[in-house]
């Protein structure tokens, strides 16, 4: 089992920086990919990003490319999203989650069988 514990959100302008935490607690964290997503009322969840167990591989959604780094700290059990230059659009609950094992999407929900209980990004014009 993986459990999951998002952490850093907030209210920021528009060009503001943050990061956000994923504490994660599990038997195979190392091993396990991990992916953010954020969702906006009335709109489905939406891939942001994901990283590989060994931290090898990222890989974003085109909206926040070059803006938005995912990192992780396997000894710490950590997975990061770092958030520059933030627009408006970018104010969502966030999520962090853990993907499945022989998934056969990285990008799409149904991919991840963890998911924390999310940290609201509100980011001001």
């Amino acid at each position: 089992q993986v459990q999951l514990v998002e952490s850093g959100g907030g209210l920021v302008q528009a060009g503001d920086s943050l990061r956000l935490s994923c504490a994660a607690s599990g038997h195979t964290f190392s091993s396990v990919a991990m992916g953010w997503f954020r969702q906006v009322p009335g709109k489905e969840r939406e891939f942001v990003g994901t990283i590989s167990g060994s931290g090898n591989f990222t890989r974003y959604a085109d909206s926040v490319k070059g803006r938005f780094t995912i990192s992780r700290d396997n000894a710490k059990n950590t997975v990061y999203l770092q958030m520059n230059s933030l627009k408006p659009e970018d104010t969502a609950v966030y999520y962090c989650a853990a993907r499945r094992i022989g998934a056969a999407s990285r990008v799409g929900a149904s991919s991840y069988d963890y998911w924390g209980q999310g940290t609201q990004v509100t980011v001001s014009s």
